[in-house]
Parts: structure tokens; sequence; C-alpha cells
């Protein structure tokens, strides 16, 4: 059976939209899912489940997360193991390669948004912050040692904001050497 990644937007930061782990887990092996591994605090959720449309296993996933944190609006980005396996090696030249100078991050997209369409709204700021697009996906970096005058924070006051979640390089490289293992 196909392995896939839920990322879940907007849990477990400061304070707000908290899920434990293991409740998390313990939701979707009740839905039936199978080999359920989180990943982090901040919503990652490894799974088997049959192959279905990425539309209809996303809106399921959101169902069984709405359904047991009642608190909680799910927006889930889904993607299989071989989405994973592309973001990663499609990465531009040299993206996280040298983590004492940028901060590097994938920016996951969520249907009907395409990367042309959400690059066109993301504020960088010259000199400080690098933007490419993907399939399903934005690269970003930003230069640590200006951080203070990026722009890239200012993504979370777009509209299309609802409908992206962001990990960092580290987690999402993480991420698919565990959809990998299983």
């Amino acid at each position: 059976m196909p392995r896939y990644v839920a990322l879940l937007r907007g849990i477990n930061v400061g304070g707000k939209n908290l899920i434990p782990m293991p409740a998390l887990k313990a939701a979707f092996e009740e839905a039936g899912f199978e080999e359920v591994r989180t990943y982090i605090q901040s919503g990652n959720v490894l799974f088997t489940a049959p192959s279905s449309s990425s539309a209809a296993m996303t809106q399921k996933v959101e169902e069984v997360i709405g359904d047991a944190f009642d608190h909680y609006p799910a927006s889930v980005v889904l993607r299989s193991k071989g989405q994973m396996r592309a973001v990663v090696d499609r990465a531009p030249k040299g993206f996280g390669s040298e983590p004492s100078t940028y901060r590097y991050d994938v920016t996951f997209l969520k249907a009907p948004l395409t990367a042309k369409a959400a690059a066109r709204d993301i504020p960088i700021k010259e000199g400080v912050d690098r933007l490419w697009t993907g399939t399903g996906v934005l690269y970003t970096s930003r230069l640590i040692s200006r951080a203070t005058s990026s722009r890239l924070s200012r993504v979370v006051g777009l509209p299309s904001y609802k409908n992206m979640t962001i990990r960092n390089w580290n987690t999402t490289t993480k991420l698919l050497e565990l959809l990998e293992e299983g």
C-alpha cells in the first residue's frame, strides 16, 4: 500500500491548536490507516493507506482530524512518498548546503494554489531572501545574519497562506527518510 505524509498546518504553535501527537496517531489508527507514525510536534503524520485520489485522501484525513479534535479546523497538505522524493530531488542546486549561513524552508501548497500564483504574492528582500518554485512547493532561504530584514515571515498575512504549510529543510528531508523506511 502507498505511504503518505499528512502535513497539518497551524497546530501546536504559540500555544494554539494544541493536539497531542499520541492522540493524533490514535485518531488515524481508529480511522483505519496503517503504520501510523508522527514526527515532531508540528503535525506530521506518516501512514499507509489504500491508493486513492489525492483530493479524496486529503478530505478523509481532514474529516478524521476534525472529528477527533473539534477545536481544530483541519487543513492538511498531503504528499505521497513519490511526491516527497520529487520535492527533495528537485530542490534548487545547493539548497540546504549552507545551514550555518541560510535558513532553508519548503512551503507545501494545497490545491488549487499553484507555485506560480503563490510566488507572485510572497514578499522578498533582495540580498536576504531567495525564492524558487517547484511542483506544489516553494523553496525559500533567508540569510541568517540578516534575518531581521527578511520579508518571508510576512507570508502569514497573505490570503493564500491558508493554503500553505511550511517545513524547514531538515524536517522535509527527515520526513522523506521516514517514508522510505516503511
